[in-house]
Parts: C-alpha cells; sequence; structure tokens
C-alpha cells in the first residue's frame, strides 16, 4: 500500500511552492507554520511574499516582530506570526542562521511542536519521522481500524499505529510522509471520501465494512461571526492597514459591541500583537 500510495502521489500530488526542489529548510517551516489551522491554498500567496522578504531566518530576525505581523495579513491566528519571528530569532542567534535538521533541536525552538519538528525532519531534509496531521491520521484510521474519523487531538494509539506504518529509510519515510498527507487531503477526506478514486481502496478496512459511520467523532466547523476571534481580526486590520497608527477609541469603535471591544483590544495588548503608545495603536 506504502509503494502505491507514494506512485499516485508523484501523478497527483499538488504543485505546492514550497515542495519544489530548491526550497530551504526555512522555507518548508515557513509553510507548515502557516499551514497551521489554514487551507494550503490560502497560504500560497502569504508565502511566496514572506520568501521574498525574508529568504532566511537572519533577514526576519532583524526586523520588529510588528513587521511579520503585518505581513501575515488574513492568514488568521496571527501569534503565529510572532511565534515565527521569535523562532528565527532562535535560529539566527543558537544555529547561525541555519535551520537545525534533527527533531530534538527542531523540537526547542519557538512555537515548533512534535508535527511542526517532524514535517520539517522529512519535508525539508528528506530525514525519517512520523508525521502525523489530521489527514494522515484519518487514512490511518480508515485503513488499518476501520473508524470513519480520527480523534481531534493526536493519541497515543496514533503515535503507535503511525510508528507502525512508517517505513524503515528514510527517503521511502519521507515519500509516505508526504503522499498519505496529500491523499487525506484531496481523497480520504472527512465529509465526502472519493473512494472511487482512492488508489488503496482494495486495502481499507472501514470501506470493506461498508463506511461504517458508528462512533464517529462529531466535527463541528468554528463559530466566527461575532466571536472573540472576529473582533480581534477587525481591529488588528484596522491597525495594519494605517501607516500612522490608529487611536484607541478609533478602533474600539470599530466593532459594534464595546465591552466585547475593549476586552478583545485588552488581549491584543496582552499578546503583543498591538502596542499602545499613548493614545496611539500601533503593530
Amino acid at each position: 500500500m506504502i509503494a502505491t500510495c507514494s506512485a499516485w502521489y508523484g501523478e497527483h500530488g499538488r504543485d505546492l511552492p514550497w515542495r519544489r526542489p530548491g526550497t530551504t529548510p526555512w522555507g518548508v517551516l515557513v509553510s507548515e507554520v502557516m499551514s497551521q489551522q489554514t487551507p494550503m491554498s490560502r497560504v500560497v500567496g502569504p508565502w511566496t511574499e514572506w520568501m521574498e522578504r525574508w529568504p532566511t531566518p537572519d533577514d526576519l530576525a532583524e526586523e520588529e516582530p510588528g513587521a511579520a505581523v503585518a505581513a501575515w495579513g488574513r492568514l488568521g491566528y496571527p501569534r503565529r506570526a510572532l511565534r515565527l519571528h521569535a523562532c528565527a530569532m532562535a535560529i539566527a542567534t543558537e544555529f547561525r542562521g541555519v535551520v537545525p535538521s534533527s527533531y530534538e533541536e527542531l523540537i526547542g525552538l519557538p512555537g515548533v511542536g512534535d508535527y511542526t519538528a517532524a514535517a520539517v525532519v522529512s519535508f525539508a531534509f528528506g530525514g525519517r519521522a512520523a508525521v502525523l496531521d489530521t489527514n494522515v491520521r484519518r487514512v490511518l484510521a480508515r485503513v488499518e481500524t476501520g473508524v470513519a474519523n480520527c480523534g481531534s487531538a493526536t493519541s497515543r494509539g496514533d503515535r503507535e499505529l503511525a510508528a507502525r506504518w512508517l517505513p524503515g529509510g528514510d527517503a521511502d519515510a519521507a515519500r509516505w510522509a508526504v503522499s498519505s498527507m496529500e491523499l487525506g487531503a484531496l481523497v480520504c477526506v472527512a465529509r465526502t471520501p472519493l473512494c472511487a478514486e482512492c488508489p488503496v481502496a482494495g486495502h481499507c478496512r472501514w470501506l470493506a465494512a461498508g463506511r461504517p459511520m458508528e462512533g464517529a467523532p462529531v466535527r463541528r466547523g468554528q463559530a466566527w461571526k461575532g466571536t472573540d476571534r472576529q473582533c480581534r481580526g477587525v481591529i488588528l486590520d484596522l491597525v495594519r492597514n494605517s501607516d500612522n497608527g490608529v487611536e484607541v477609541e478609533v478602533a474600539l469603535r470599530a466593532w459594534h459591541k464595546r465591552p466585547q471591544a475593549e476586552k478583545c483590544l485588552g488581549t491584543l495588548l496582552d499578546d503583543g500583537l498591538l502596542h499602545r503608545e499613548g493614545s496611539l495603536l500601533r503593530l
């Protein structure tokens, strides 16, 4: 099955810029941070602009954190921009500007967790690592255990299952990582899987069992309208699009509920996404 999935990826894998030959480990790391909780289709433009402006960790480390937040645009979850800036600072100071290649060093960087560290080892350096995102966990759950969907968080069982499926060689493991992830993103999707187009349908226990939905975790889309996330985004966008800063009162009036606006402005200041200079707000 692993060879079949890898061959399918060679024919159907998306042409994403960070997958092209010549992409640096820094480019891969940036793409992984940007892709957290964000569809890859939305990442291509911001990633391209980011890499043109800051092609190395040293380039970003020389900037103020607010520049990273401004360049983040509307990718969402802008604290990731601050973490990526902190990560660049650590690479510049602790690793002489070179992205480390080992899992142990990578996971020690600011904002880098288990998935991101494993992804960089695999996708940037061609190393052997169990890269476990939701797509991979769903593929393995269906093929191996016959369960419709994986849980919302990576479990010990998920890790043990992924370890059993991980090929022994570095190159084969790296190819399996990207191909299984792509299979979950394009074919073995959560709601309407394209089983008729799946290259490994003959190996899938869930399909063989008639695609049972019993016990499948219920996944609900995250609310947006009227939430603190939306309010924070409105205020942050207002400041981001201003060259000279925004008056606090103007920022608070940008949202229709004053108490919520005050609370969200407070969290933006606490998170370091905005800074207050007298009555002015700046990145």
